[in-house]
């Protein structure tokens, strides 16, 4: 598949990357400052580009099968709200193109509900994170609801807490719940996303992902 990755020097973006020349797709990477993807390969193409600007995106997503992005919010109080902004900036790239799957990384406590997770994530940690981290999941939720308001085939994916630990290749998902495990390694979530891609069960869906 041709792939274009946003975020790709983020920390779950240079695994989308990694993951999808090895499975041996074609890859577009979007980076600001392409100093900071020191990887070469003959089906890698770094494109230096504005994550957040639909006409700089255009040229990245053109002729891709699917467009995954790892950007999130980059702090508690970034004015730029990059995972909304992010995604609005892709939805507009992509209907222009012609292109119409994207899979974005959100977070577990946007299941509110608790559904499928443990007491203490659902009841106590969840409420804690949201009294301490409103405004990325403020952003986050932002994200989802322009996705959920296009056209678009998206899912987002909810992890827990991320981790650097090597990926296993190993994970649990579920559609619309959150898995039982409480962290997850970047390398895993990037897995999950390649593997959901062609996944029609996951169109337009969140789905939780967890070790």
């Amino acid at each position: 598949m041709e792939l274009a990755v946003l975020g790709a020097t983020g920390g779950i973006g240079r695994h989308l990357v990694a993951h999808a020349l090895a499975d041996g797709h074609r890859v577009t990477a979007a980076v600001r400052d392409p100093a900071r993807l020191p990887v070469r390969h003959d089906r890698l193409t770094v494109v230096r580009a504005d994550a957040l600007d639909p006409a700089s995106l255009e040229p990245v997503i053109d002729g891709a099968d699917a467009v995954l992005s790892g950007i999130g919010q980059a702090g508690r109080t970034d004015p730029l709200k990059p995972a909304s902004t992010s995604a609005r900036a892709a939805a507009a790239a992509m209907t222009a193109v012609g292109v119409r799957r994207i899979l974005v990384v959100s977070a577990a406590p946007l299941n509110r509900a608790g559904t499928g997770q443990p007491f203490l994530a659902a009841k106590v940690f969840g409420p804690l994170l949201w009294a301490a981290l409103r405004d990325v999941y403020t952003d986050l939720a932002a994200m989802e609801s322009v996705l959920a308001e296009s056209d678009l085939d998206w899912t987002a994916v909810r992890p827990p807490r991320l981790t650097d630990r090597p990926g296993s290749g190993r994970y649990r998902h579920a559609v619309e719940t959150g898995p039982a495990g409480v962290t997850v390694p970047r390398a895993d979530v990037a897995r999950a996303m390649l593997d959901l891609v062609t996944d029609r069960a996951s169109f337009r869906h969140a789905v939780g992902v967890s070790s």
